[in-house]
């Protein structure tokens, strides 16, 4: 039976943060479908600080953000988006179109069709996140898709430098300064000025992922997305404290409601992390945002086995789950619910979200039970077809999709069948819904 030395908020407290905010985001989205461009105006004053007649940047602005990269800066920024634009280029050569005939005369087959325009979001309020440019740009322009639009929120009262840079040197086709409800509003909406698009993506803060989950239907989404997560998996063979509280500590700095989460074998191991991160959050630049999220969300659980770990770590079903344990990789065999797994003490949640190419934008929030996080496939619609080439093989299926149709009492469904049969097939079938004759009633 598991031990949990330490708890975090319950589901309650939770529950009606997401009341208040949902509240909030469904007056704002309101507020922009009716009024437009004004309305986006208006929050972008309101929040950001930021007022001008047009939020689309120009080519000058633009090129002057990515002028005022230093060549180090520009470097590295060129070096994360190769490793990204590596792995997206294969995830997409791993979908292909497909054609096979299936019985003689039939053809089925699918394509894999890019969607036409995709809006990217970069979250940059409290941090200018430039990777979400990457993560969201690239792999959509991998995919195929003609048209990406991205909005990132200013920063300290100018469109943040960094961020247009990487969204343009990451091909994005148009840029915009606007940030939160009002930037993914007016994407997915549209506005005298901004035209919709069919998919938002990319990470931000509640109201943004609550903006998106409402907005859902109108527009696809990468998927629901909460506050920033991470399970710490360790043991004292494949780890220590000091790496466990610092892997810990690294990504709680997002916010005050991101969840972090000590799972280990070890009761020492675990009062040792934890005081670790104690020793740490003396010392932490970030740590007013840190020691908040650890206070009220942080978690450490102290598991009798592995297979218990696993079982727990499936229930918790993290976005980010580092494992550094003896074996790795009977985690990565066994475990089934998590958004990106991270083997080895080697790695961490910081290369992914970065650098070093997987992409970072994952489900939160036990989504991980149902999807898997922001690849190629997102910008893709996996979309069928079919063909029959011979009179025999329309006959053929005519007669069972006839039967069936019957079956259901689908009388016009089953016409379609029939006609089919009459035409190619040569033989004459009652109309779907009448009797066939008896020799009696023929009589």
């Amino acid at each position: 039976m598991a031990q949990y030395l330490k708890r975090g908020a319950s589901a309650e407290t939770r529950a009606d943060a997401d009341r208040k905010v949902r509240d909030i985001v469904e007056a704002a989205l309101a507020d922009i479908e009716q009024r437009g461009d004004a309305a986006v105006r208006d929050r972008s004053i309101r929040f950001d600080g930021w007022d001008r007649e047009d939020y689309r940047l120009t080519d000058t602005e633009i090129q002057a953000c990515v002028d005022s990269l230093t060549p180090q800066e520009r470097k590295d920024i060129e070096f994360a988006q190769t490793q990204v634009r590596n792995f997206a280029q294969v995830q997409r050569a791993s979908m292909k179109d497909v054609e096979v005939e299936t019985l003689p005369g039939v053809i089925l087959g699918h394509k894999n069709i890019p969607l036409n325009s995709a809006g990217c979001y970069v979250p940059g309020g409290k941090y200018p996140l430039l990777a979400g440019a990457h993560m969201s740009v690239i792999t959509a322009k991998v995919a195929g898709v003609k048209r990406v639009l991205t909005c990132a929120p200013p920063f300290q009262g100018r469109p943040a430098r960094a961020i247009v840079a990487a969204q343009a040197l990451a091909g994005a086709d148009v840029i915009y300064a606007l940030g939160g409800i009002q930037a993914v509003g007016a994407m997915a909406l549209g506005t005298a000025s901004i035209d919709p698009v069919d998919i938002l993506v990319g990470p931000g803060n509640a109201f943004v992922a609550e903006a998106k989950r409402q907005l859902f239907g109108r527009v696809g989404i990468d998927l629901f997305a909460g506050p920033t997560e991470t399970l710490i998996i360790a043991d004292e063979v494949g780890c220590d404290p000091e790496i466990a509280a610092t892997d810990i500590l690294g990504q709680v700095e997002h916010g005050p409601d991101s969840p972090g989460v000590l799972l280990t074998n070890s009761e020492k191991f675990a009062r040792e992390t934890m005081s670790e991160i104690e020793r740490l959050l003396q010392i932490l630049p970030t740590a007013d945002h840190a020691r908040k999220a650890w206070d009220t969300f942080g978690e450490v659980i102290v598991a009798d086995s592995t297979e218990e770990m696993v079982a727990i770590a499936d229930e918790i079903a993290s976005e980010h789950v580092q494992v550094m344990t003896a074996d790795p990789q009977y985690f990565l065999d066994n475990m089934t619910n998590y958004g990106a797994l991270f083997l080895g003490s080697r790695t961490n949640v910081s290369f992914g979200d970065k650098v070093i190419g997987t992409n970072h934008t994952l489900p939160t929030r036990k989504a991980a039970r149902y999807t898997g996080g922001l690849w190629v496939g997102k910008f893709l619609k996996t979309c069928t077809y079919q063909r029959i080439e011979t009179d025999e093989a329309s006959a053929l299926i005519g007669d069972y999709c006839s039967r069936l149709c019957a079956l259901e009492g689908f009388a016009g469904h089953g016409e379609q069948a029939n006609i089919r049969v009459r035409r190619f097939g040569g033989r004459e079938v009652p109309y779907a819904g009448q009797t066939e004759p008896t020799p009696e009633t023929a009589a």
